[in-house]
This record gives structure tokens, C-alpha cells and sequence, in this order.
């Protein structure tokens, strides 16, 4: 662990979000950013669909697995490198001494601008771990407002989709 006094090492520095080790996982799975566990036709035929569509493959849920995966892995990193920037500058106190009001007003927006990016990366990726454990738990596809199903199509195009089509336009309209 790291001592007081030094810097961490990329190892050593933790999110906010997890408080885990930046390049460790808490997740289980096989890799080091795996999650859950691969699927099996089994699973994947049992995952529902509309009418008309062709049952789930093995092969299609891994691939909306591993895209997943990967996006977790890009938000991870850009939520570290998101705080490790914003933490840089809140600790630089020398920093916009003797600037004037814009100056000052400049970096305010700046770093709230920041700070809405990362918590936007952090929104997203609590979805993409959320539709993981979806999948695992076999109620991946089932809309959240009508309980039916949401489209495979869909769900291949954007895999974080937790309301079908007619629900998200009713939410939208709101």
C-alpha cells in the first residue's frame, strides 16, 4: 500500500466509485475485465425475444457480452484518468492566484465541465455492469416498464437497453 507522503502508483490508486485497485477487477470471470460467465446455448435460448425473432445464440451473447466488457474497460480508464486530472488541479493551490473574475469563472465552468463527464462515464458504466448481471440472472431483454420483451435488434445495437421501444418513446414524450 501506499505510505503518506509519496504519490501512488497506477497500481496503488483507487476510483471513487469501487475502491478498487485501477487495473484490478471485483468482478469475477475468467480475464482480468471479464464479467460473469460465458454464455451456454442453454442460456442464451432461454433469454426472451419477440415474436417473429430468431432465439438468442451462444455466440450472439457473447459478442453483446464482449462488447460490454470492452466498454467497461474504456470507462474505467477514463474515470481514473478523469480524477487523477481532477485531483491534480485541485491540489495545484497555486493555480489562478492573481486571476481575475473571468479567469476564475473559466475554470470553474472547466472543471464542472469535467466533472459531469466523469460522472456521465460513471452512469454508463454502472449500466453496462448492470446489463452483465442482467444477462447472468437470465432477465436480460425483459423491458423494466412492461415486462416484455425488448428486441433482440435492439438490444444488439444498444445492449445497455432496459425498455423496449414503445416504453422509451412513452418516457421520452414525459
Amino acid at each position: 500500500m501506499a505510505s503518506a507522503g509519496r504519490d501512488k502508483t497506477p497500481s496503488e490508486k483507487t476510483t471513487r466509485r469501487a475502491r478498487v485497485p485501477v487495473g484490478e477487477s471485483k468482478r469475477r470471470g475468467t480475464g482480468k475485465h471479464s464479467v460473469g460467465t460465458p454464455a451456454t446455448e442453454e442460456t442464451a435460448g432461454q433469454l426472451p425475444v419477440r415474436a417473429g425473432e430468431d432465439r438468442w445464440t451462444a455466440d450472439e451473447l457473447a459478442a453483446v457480452r464482449g462488447r460490454l466488457n470492452e466498454e467497461i474497460v474504456k470507462f474505467e480508464l477514463e474515470i481514473a484518468r478523469a480524477e487523477s486530472e481532477i485531483a491534480e488541479r485541485m491540489g495545484d493551490s497555486s493555480e489562478g492566484a492573481g486571476d481575475d473574475q473571468a479567469d476564475a469563472g473559466a475554470k470553474t465552468y472547466e472543471r464542472e465541465h469535467e466533472m459531469a463527464l466523469t460522472y456521465n462515464a460513471r452512469d454508463l458504466l454502472a449500466q453496462n455492469e448492470r446489463a452483465i448481471v442482467r444477462i447472468d440472472a437470465g432477465t436480460y431483454g425483459i423491458c423494466e416498464s412492461c415486462g416484455k420483451p425488448i428486441g433482440k435488434a435492439r438490444l444488439q445495437a444498444f445492449p445497455r437497453a432496459t425498455l423496449c421501444v414503445t416504453c422509451k418513446q412513452r418516457e421520452e414524450r414525459r
